[in-house]
């Protein structure tokens, strides 16, 4: 990690993470962001935030979930995660019906995750043409794209980014 350039900035993925543990990680590599996957509270993201560090907080979503009840508000995160409702904290390799987010009435910018391969390209640019879709700032693309645990493949993620600004 000391060997990216700073123009590309790091984040960390933490779930359920002690707050002393997180902000060690911040200082040692140098982070931009933390990304935080676990039962993180709005209050615990709010003083990740006091830390000069941008917060992502990822929020697992089925056709079930009250965006009523959600408690992260723009003083407390930079960005939302819409991951699929999973046995996992993320990492489950499937979508969530994407018109649930018509129910997202907050300004906080989100990312949307949850199985999103090359496959869901057409589903994408429907879901891009939406209403909801007017504060979503990334897609977070899933293992479909890595030829090993870990590993991306390039070629198949600059394929993904050249169909993906096509449809914008």
């Amino acid at each position: 990690i000391q060997d990216i350039p700073s123009t590309i900035q790091k984040v960390g993925v933490f779930v359920d993470a002690d707050y002393n543990e997180i902000v060690d990680k911040i200082i040692s590599h140098k982070l931009d962001f933390v990304q935080l996957h676990g039962e993180e509270t709005a209050d615990f993201c709010l003083e990740m935030r006091k830390t000069n560090i941008k917060v992502i907080k990822s929020i697992t979503i089925d056709n079930n979930f009250n965006f009523n009840e959600l408690d992260y508000k723009n003083e407390c995160v930079d960005y939302l995660l819409f991951d699929t409702k999973g046995e996992l904290p993320g990492g489950n390799g499937t979508t969530f019906d994407w018109e649930i987010l018509n129910q997202y009435k907050e300004d906080i910018p989100y990312f949307l995750s949850g199985g999103i391969g090359l496959d869901e390209l057409p589903k994408l640019e429907k879901f891009l043409q939406s209403e909801s879709a007017k504060n979503c700032f990334a897609i977070d693309i899933n293992s479909q794209f890595e030829d090993d645990f870990g590993i991306k493949n390039k070629e198949k993620i600059r394929e993904f980014q050249e169909k993906l600004n096509q449809l914008r």
